[in-house]
């Protein structure tokens, strides 16, 4: 048996080398010493220090006991991957990343959202597959664009305000092409008192042909059949083709302009027109929808009624464009779902037109109040029977050329 040699008196302990960790244990493994306890075998320096190598339970170096406290992940173990030292202040970055990936993915959803339900709302109503004889597809996209005296779906009250008087059916108001081209936009357009011929035409109702009819006004043929022979007349007596039809009637036009909150308009002249409703002063000011369709409607207020009407019809959508289509409404919910819902109830187009289609047709006539292109009536050579207008051909024909060509327009009308 061995006996460890006793301590020469008043000897103390010689502190090992190795500096020990500082803590509650350590100094307590530092004060037996010190105190000059007996020595015990069992309380090791691993306890003294909280400090254990795992080779006493003969586990893997390294590995957590217990999967608890001091392992990794644990209080006080080290961190895992990814984790935030304690103390260590936020990756801000990181933050706005997610933030930033969250919030186009919120946007992309109420995107997707938006265009499926406007897309439902719009009425594809008009079939352009029923046009015979149609001209050759030109470099543009082009838009008849018309305003009809439709009254559907307006009560006595709402008819009396804006002036639209009582008649059935309805007919065309105003008709403008829209040539979106690369080279510029252009928009022309066309009295309604034009002297045109109607071409032969397949009945889109009764599929039963019909002859050719010489010498009429054009909105005629609307009367007669509708937007399919409309078409077919403007690209008779055009030949340019006609990709896409759109038609908006009385309610639905003042009800975008109030969903709006008015559109902004310079006049340069005052003038009143009792029939129509009438009654402006000179200067910047803000219709409501029902001035603005007394101001698109007006007529007799002037010697050249249809083409004076014309240019202030011109003038009024190219405003109203380009305070549609603006990131102000585009994107503001508020405003863009009630201008929706306003027009597209009551716009009328053709089976082929998306509402791809329809943004692009207003952008472009946004970019010609904007100066991107230009505004201008069908070239006029003179009068006609019935106080109509007749058409100057070769100015018509090289228009046409230059817009099926995409060639910047430099025909001027004469009127």
């Amino acid at each position: 048996m061995n006996e460890w040699p006793e301590q020469p008196e008043g000897a103390r302990p010689m502190r090992h080398v190795q500096r020990r960790p500082r803590g509650s244990q350590s100094s307590q493994y530092q004060q037996g010493y010190d105190q000059g306890q007996a020595y015990n075998p069992n309380f090791t320096q691993a306890q003294a220090t909280g400090y254990d190598s795992g080779y006493s339970t003969g586990q893997v170096y390294g590995t957590p006991q217990g999967g608890g406290h001091g392992g990794a992940g644990g209080p006080g173990g080290p961190a895992g991957p990814g984790a935030r030292p304690a103390g260590a202040a936020p990756d801000w970055r990181k933050r706005i990343k997610i933030g930033s990936i969250v919030l186009g993915v919120g946007v992309l959803v109420w995107g997707v959202g938006t265009y499926a339900w406007a897309s439902s709302q719009m009425r594809n109503e008009v079939d352009l597959s029923k046009v015979i004889e149609r001209p050759a597809e030109g470099d543009c996209t082009t838009y008849l664009i018309v305003g009809s005296d439709s009254r559907e779906g307006m009560t006595a009250e709402e008819k009396k305000k804006l002036h639209t008087g009582s008649a059935e059916g309805k007919r065309t108001d105003s008709m403008m092409i829209l040539a979106a081209c690369s080279s510029g936009n252009t928009m022309i357009s066309l009295p309604r008192d034009s002297w045109v011929t109607i071409p032969s035409f397949v009945g889109s109702e009764s599929g039963k042909q019909y002859p050719a009819r010489g010498g009429s006004k054009l909105n005629a043929a609307y009367a007669m059949d509708g937007p399919e022979l409309l078409v077919r007349t403007v690209e008779f007596n055009t030949g340019l083709r006609i990709d896409h039809y759109a038609e908006i009637g009385f309610a639905g036009f003042a009800n975008i302009v109030d969903a709006l909150g008015g559109v902004e308009l310079n006049i340069e002249k005052g003038f009143k027109d009792k029939k129509s409703g009438a009654d402006f002063q000179a200067g910047e000011q803000t219709l409501d929808g029902e001035q603005a369709l007394a101001f698109v409607r007006t007529r007799y207020a002037f010697a050249e009624s249809d083409l004076a009407r014309t240019k202030n019809q011109q003038k009024f959508l190219a405003a109203l464009a380009n305070q549609a289509a603006t990131p102000g409404t585009i994107i503001n919910p508020f405003r863009l779902y009630p201008t929706l819902g306003a027009g597209l109830d009551t716009l009328i187009v053709d089976k082929d037109m998306s509402l791809w289609d329809l943004g692009q047709m207003f952008f472009a006539m946004k970019g010609i109040n904007g100066g991107d292109g230009k505004s201008m009536n069908m070239p006029i050579a003179g009068t006609a029977p019935q106080g109509s207008l007749k058409w100057d051909m070769p100015k018509v024909k090289q228009l046409v050329e230059q817009i099926k060509n995409d060639q910047k327009v430099t025909v001027e009308s004469n009127r």
